[in-house]
């Protein structure tokens, strides 16, 4: 069996022969690869961890207002970058091609939205706010041909990649494209974490610096939520905080998503795989642990410059199994919120619920078309009608997984300002104008085909066939 510096060594050998990628990409790969071998783990002592304050995790109803000037709106604005990470495919819901680039409301995608919201900051207040794309190898093509229709907006939009790293091949620790596999399949992008060299090696952060670009906000492209704040903006820029993250109260339909701590000293993001296992279920129990990263994140460029160039960002390493044609490979990914506790003054933001909207389903998808929601100049707005300040549970069988199957079940999309729950799954399709309310479940027995007519109204009822309707 190799060491892990015969390990090593070895890769490095085959990585250098590896043209596809730059000596930058190559010496982040051998950095990484060469920590995971170390056994390098971040042990949290459980005795150790304590609640942050509320100068950690700040309330957001405790920040100040915003100027009123427009002037004074315009030198904030002026020191911002927004950033949308737009790496992913959207595989999951059957869509080829960036995910950003998927329909959300009214014919608009995640892409058009973030366009019209940034274009109606730059054209009310006068300021200049650039939108930067990090596209991954595998978005990249796409998301080029698509911005060419904002050539006349009102917005400067810049893109980069993230770096491309070889897969690992698990037998032998070698990486896949040195065996032949030199297609898409071969290589990876390596998380959201590589947001902050990418940022330096693109060339994209000394640009922004000498533009006078003091803060950049990072969100992900599907988080409907994640909006230009100025109260936040405001807030970091007085207090000279070098990274925020939102943090956000959890429902039970959050199971992912770390939780900020206070420890040794400094914030610190605590995911549930660095729990030690006998402390699990307190984890879980705990109200102080009822907040979760957003992945909204707003971070001074300086610092991140500062950061980088040292060689200081070394997040804990996500491993990612997976298999291509039947060979065992491995990833090394990192994420951008574990980087908070190397940050000076970094603080978390407790920010309303309405920051946090992700699509990462149909069922997410149904949520955001239906009129629980409104658009209004870009922005998804919550129907005030709503009483329960929680949105529906919606479980949707795998007839409706990809988004064309999903469109085509639904003449239009069911009014559910006052639903509770939703299950359907089978062999269903819905009318026009249906109206859904508390609990309801509508599952197709096998080999039934069931269609809720024009305007139904369902309320509190299981449905399992023709007849319960």
């Amino acid at each position: 069996m190799a060491t892990a510096t015969e390990k090593l060594s070895a890769l490095k050998s085959a990585v250098a022969g590896l043209n596809e990628i730059s000596e930058n990409e190559k010496n982040g790969f051998i950095s990484l690869v060469s920590r995971y071998l170390s056994g390098e783990a971040q042990h949290v002592e459980w005795s150790k961890i304590q609640t942050p304050t509320d100068e950690v995790v700040v309330p957001y109803d405790t920040l100040v207002p915003t100027p009123d000037g427009s002037a004074e709106v315009k030198n904030l604005l002026d020191k911002l970058v927004v950033l949308k990470l737009n790496g992913g495919l959207g595989t999951t819901m059957g869509c080829t091609g960036p995910k950003s680039v998927i329909e959300v409301r009214d014919g608009l995608t995640f892409l058009d939205l973030i366009v019209i919201q940034i274009e109606n900051l730059n054209s009310k207040y006068g300021s200049n706010v650039p939108l930067l794309l990090m596209n991954s190898f595998n978005t990249h093509d796409d998301t080029q041909k698509i911005i060419e229709k904002y050539q006349n907006s009102n917005i400067e939009i810049h893109t980069f990649n993230q770096s491309q790293y070889p897969r690992l091949v698990v037998e032998d620790f070698l990486p896949l494209p040195s065996k032949g596999h030199t297609g898409k399949d071969g290589w990876y992008p390596p998380g959201h974490g590589d947001v902050f060299p990418s940022l330096l090696n693109s060339g994209k952060l000394d640009a922004l610096l000498s533009q006078g670009k003091e803060y950049v906000f990072v969100a992900n492209s599907d988080n409907l939520g994640a909006i230009v704040d100025l109260k936040i903006l405001n807030h970091l820029i007085q207090n000279q905080n070098e990274y925020c993250m939102e943090v956000t109260p959890k429902t039970l339909a959050d199971v992912k998503g770390g939780t900020l701590i206070s420890y040794e000293g400094r914030v610190q993001l605590l995911e549930i795989a660095q729990v030690p296992d006998e402390h699990v279920n307190e984890f879980k129990s705990i109200e102080k642990f009822k907040i979760f990263n957003t992945n909204n994140l707003w971070v001074n460029l300086k610092a991140v410059k500062r950061l980088v160039e040292a060689d200081a960002l070394k997040m804990e390493i996500i491993p990612n199994p997976k298999e291509v044609d039947g060979i065992k490979v491995l990833q090394l990914e990192t994420a951008a919120g574990a980087a908070i506790r190397f940050f000076d003054k970094a603080i978390g933001i407790n920010v309303p619920r309405s920051r946090f909207l992700p699509v990462k389903a149909t069922s997410d998808l149904l949520l955001v078309q239906s009129d629980l929601y409104t658009l209004e100049e870009g922005f998804v707005i919550r129907n005030k009608a709503r009483a329960n300040p929680e949105n529906p549970s919606i479980e949707l069988g795998p007839e409706f997984k990809k988004v064309n199957n999903f469109l085509g079940r639904f003449k239009s999309i069911p009014s559910i300002v006052d639903l509770d729950s939703l299950k359907v799954a089978g062999d269903v399709w819905f009318g026009a104008g249906v109206v859904l309310k508390g609990k309801v479940s509508i599952v197709a027995k096998s080999g039934v085909k069931l269609e809720v007519p024009d305007g139904a109204v369902i309320a509190d009822k299981e449905i399992n066939g023709p007849e319960d309707l």
